[in-house]
């Protein structure tokens, strides 16, 4: 069998992008998206008729109504190949207000839902800052299940796990870019590689403390430079892979073993650990690494959130 092949006996393969033509080729059960997969989906020709059609038909509705209708209509094409979810995501400028987080998740999932596609097909994805989960909290509780993203600390994890939330995306790739640019030329990329790899590393803590606590939020490792960071997560609950890095897996027959064992994890003597606000606020303070990153994350993301919006008010007009 293929790298990728192997990977989905222990572990849910789950695509990241918006290419939905792209998908089927590597069968993935889920598939997540964000605003910049989004915008550079749209910008394709294959997909101009689509956007333009979901556009025209919502003439009327205010801009950023017309941007949830393009969004969930990637995500309905979407669900039309995966047989499991899809992630939508909240727009990234609203990461510090819980009360338009919420609003906003639940018009997607009105939107999906006027389409017939129920709300158990659907993630809702939000940045886990803590106005963030806190919006996760409330939405879980009304039976809205969320994807809480730009995870690069273990005290996000930790609130997560406590708000209920039904699924994670700790990043692997960017911790790994922020360690390696701090080290400079001390860098040693064998010796920093695979179970050392400083996101993999990440990812195995919260995975670990999950397991052992019986904390029943689901961990999808994301954001991937390479197939040997994936490899060395195999076992993972779910992994959300790139396409190009999808193709390299199923190009090579080298083995994957397991390497992530929840039965193992729950065996370890691990504290239990529990976060209030200030606990959060000041966890987060000391790692500069996910301080840098989560910033690092919202800003691009809402910038290409308005970028979709330029685009689409074109459109409009």
């Amino acid at each position: 069998m293929n790298q990728l092949d192997q990977l989905k006996q222990h572990t849910v393969v789950v695509a990241d992008t918006g290419n939905f033509r792209q998908m089927a080729q590597f069968a993935p059960r889920d598939a997540t998206t964000n605003p910049s997969l989004i915008l550079k989906a749209v910008q394709q020709p294959e997909y101009a008729p689509l956007l333009a059609e979901t556009v025209a038909a919502h003439a009327g509705t205010p801009l950023d109504a017309v941007v949830d209708q393009v969004l969930v209509r990637f995500g309905r094409e979407i669900l039309r190949i995966v047989p499991g979810r899809v992630s939508t995501e909240v727009d990234a400028r609203l990461s510090f207000d819980t009360e338009a987080t919420v609003a906003r998740a639940e018009r997607l999932i009105d939107l999906y839902a006027a389409a017939g596609i129920g709300r158990e097909r659907v993630l809702i994805k939000i940045a886990a800052t803590w106005e963030g989960i806190r919006a996760a909290e409330r939405l879980e509780r009304a039976g809205i299940h969320c994807n809480l993203t730009l995870l690069f600390a273990f005290c996000q994890a930790v609130a997560c796990g406590d708000a209920g939330v039904r699924l994670i995306s700790p990043f692997v790739g960017r911790i790994y870019d922020w360690y390696k640019k701090s080290a400079g030329a001390a860098w040693d990329e064998a010796a920093m590689s695979g179970a050392n790899d400083p996101g993999v590393k990440s990812v195995r803590a919260i995975f670990e403390h999950y397991k052992r606590h019986g904390i029943a939020t689901e961990v999808m490792g994301a954001s991937f430079r390479n197939t040997g960071q994936i490899v060395a997560l195999a076992g993972c609950d779910l992994l959300t892979i790139a396409p190009e890095l999808l193709a390299a897996l199923q190009a090579s027959d080298a083995p994957v073993a397991k390497a992530l064992d929840a039965d193992a994890a729950r065996t370890l003597p691990l504290p239990e650990v529990h976060l209030d606000e200030k606990g959060f606020r000041w966890a987060l303070n000391q790692d500069a690494m996910a301080t840098e990153k989560l910033a690092e994350g919202i800003r691009p993301f809402a910038t290409d959130a308005g970028k979709l919006d330029a685009l689409i008010d074109g459109l409009k007009r």
